[in-house]
């Protein structure tokens, strides 16, 4: 398959995910594309209740390759949240870091909803940061703030 057709496929492929995502959103998030690139989307992680995380908005960033859905996005949590660290890529079995764990037919609302549930979860990866339940709170306090001064927010 030439770059053309793969280029073709993922704009097809991202498009009906944000369809879907659209009429069926993913719980504690919301993501869009750039309006410049459909293969940049931004999304936002609000805090669940009866967690450290709760009243926190964590602005995020999927990157998508010219070949998905044959290969996976790599993605990035731009906000400090005491669980990830800040743009770094993050090593997740839904990302770029691990090919070889890809399913070509998980779509946007699979890898949002796996971000959201590794978030919940404390096994350390690659991107992933140690904190107390105390500092994520003081993370989800100041993640406004913290966003409003983002110009990309």
């Amino acid at each position: 398959m030439g770059k053309k057709a793969q280029n073709n496929t993922a704009l097809v492929r991202l498009r009906r995910d944000y369809m879907r995502l659209k009429a069926d959103p993913v719980p504690y998030i919301s993501a869009e594309p750039l309006p410049s690139n459909i293969l940049e989307w931004h999304y936002i992680v609000r805090g669940p209740e009866g967690t450290p995380y709760v009243g926190g908005l964590y602005h995020g960033m999927l990157r998508f390759p010219s070949e998905y859905p044959f290969r996976p996005p790599s993605i990035y949590m731009i906000t400090p949240n005491g669980r990830f660290k800040p743009n770094t890529r993050l090593c997740l079995s839904i990302s770029d870091f691990h090919p070889d764990t890809w399913n070509p037919s998980w779509s946007v609302s699979t890898i949002l909803t796996g971000l959201l549930s590794f978030m919940l979860e404390v096994s350390p990866t690659v991107g992933s940061i140690e904190t107390s339940d105390y500092e994520k709170r003081m993370y989800a306090h100041h993640s406004l703030q913290y966003n409003i001064n983002d110009p990309t927010f």
